[in-house]
C-alpha cells in the first residue's frame, strides 16, 4: 500500500462542527463531559460484573464485553473532536483519517455482531430456559465474542484497504467531525464505484445479516412470552430483553441511515454518525443498569461498601 495516491492532499479538513468560538467553547464542554461519563459508566458496569460471582453467566460475559467495546467506540471519535475544538487547523492527515475510519468500522460491525449474539442468547434463556446451560456453553460464548471481533475487523480491514488506493486530490473538507468511510468517497477524484459497491454488499450482508438474526429471535421470545398464563411471568420474561432492545433500537436505527444513506453533506449524516458512536456508548451503561434490577442491587451494595471503607478509614485515622 504505497502511500504516494495521496501525495496530492497530505489532510482533510473536519468541519461538521459549528465554527464559532463560543459555540465551540459549550460543546466541547458538553462533550467532555459526555466521554467521562461514557468512561466511568462502562468502567463501572465492567467492575461490576467482574466483582460479583452471581454475574458470571453469558448475559453479563456478553455484556461485559459490550462496555469494553463502548470504551473504544468513544476512545475512537471522541478525542479527536475535543482536540479539533481547541485547534484552529482542525485537520487530520489522510493516514489518520484512514485509520480512524478503520476502527470507527471495526468498533461498529462489532458491536452489530455482538448485539445479535445478545438477541440469541435471551431467545436461549426464553425459549429453552432447561437447556440454556447447553447450549450457551463457555466455549461457545468465547467463540462468539471473537467471531464478532473477527469478523467486523475483516470487514473494516477489506474496505479501508479498498479506500488506501483513492487518489484525494479535490476539496480537503470532510462535513462531519470523524472520519467514515463513506465521507471520503465525495473526497476522490479516481473512480470510487468499486469502494462503494463494496461498502453497500459489507454493508448489507453484515447490519442485515445481523439484524435477521435478532428479528428471528425475538419474533420467537414474543410468541413464548405471550403463551406464558401469567402475567407476572410475561412481565419478568420482558424485563429481561428491554434493555437490549433499547440498545437494539438506537444503534441500529442511525447506523443503518448513516451507512446506507448517500453522502451528500447533509446535517443528519453528522446526527446519526454522532448517536451511533457518541450517544449509544453513554446511554448503554444507563439502560442495562436503571432497567436491570440485579445491576442496580450490586451498584448499590458496591457504593455501601465503599462508603463503609471510608468511614473505616477516617476512624483509624482519628
Amino acid at each position: 500500500m504505497a502511500l504516494g495516491n495521496h501525495s496530492t492532499i497530505t489532510e482533510f479538513l473536519l468541519l461538521g462542527l459549528p465554527a464559532d468560538h463560543h459555540t465551540q467553547a459549550l460543546i466541547f464542554v458538553l462533550f467532555l463531559v459526555i466521554y467521562l461519563l461514557t468512561l466511568s459508566g462502562n468502567l463501572l458496569m465492567i467492575l461490576v460484573i467482574r466483582a460479583n460471582s452471581h454475574f458470571h453467566t453469558p448475559m453479563y460475559f456478553f455484556l461485559n464485553h459490550l462496555s469494553f467495546l463502548d470504551l473504544c467506540y468513544s476512545s475512537v471519535t471522541v478525542p479527536k473532536m475535543l482536540e479539533n475544538l481547541l485547534s484552529e487547523k482542525k485537520t487530520i492527515s489522510v493516514e489518520d483519517c484512514l485509520t480512524q475510519a478503520f476502527f470507527v468500522l471495526a468498533s461498529g460491525g462489532t458491536e452489530l455482531c455482538l448485539l445479535a449474539v445478545m438477541a440469541y442468547d435471551r431467545y436461549a434463556a426464553i425459549c429453552y430456559p432447561l437447556l440454556y446451560g447447553q447450549m450457551m456453553n463457555n466455549e461457545l460464548c468465547v467463540g462468539l465474542v471473537w467471531g464478532s471481533w473477527g469478523l467486523a475487523f475483516l470487514d473494516a480491514f477489506i474496505n479501508t484497504l479498498l479506500a488506501w488506493n483513492l487518489d484525494f486530490c479535490e476539496t480537503q473538507v470532510i462535513s462531519n467531525f470523524i472520519c467514515e468511510i463513506p465521507s471520503l468517497f465525495p473526497l476522490s477524484c479516481s473512480n470510487s464505484s468499486v469502494n462503494f459497491v463494496v461498502l453497500l454488499c459489507s454493508a448489507l450482508l453484515h447490519a442485515f445479516g445481523t439484524f435477521i438474526l435478532v428479528f428471528f429471535s425475538y419474533t420467537r421470545i414474543v410468541a413464548t412470552i405471550l403463551s406464558i398464563s401469567s402475567t407476572s411471568g410475561r412481565r419478568k420474561a420482558f424485563s429481561t430483553c428491554s434493555s437490549h432492545l433499547t440498545t437494539v433500537s438506537l444503534f441500529y436505527g442511525s447506523g443503518f441511515l448513516r451507512y446506507l444513506m448517500p453522502t451528500s453533506g447533509s446535517p443528519w449524516e453528522l446526527v446519526f454518525s454522532m448517536q451511533y458512536s457518541v450517544v449509544t456508548p453513554l446511554v448503554n451503561p444507563l439502560v442495562y443498569s436503571l432497567k436491570n434490577k440485579e445491576v442496580k442491587a450490586a451498584l448499590k451494595n458496591m457504593l455501601q461498601k465503599h462508603l463503609k471503607r471510608l468511614r473505616q478509614q477516617r476512624t483509624t485515622r482519628r
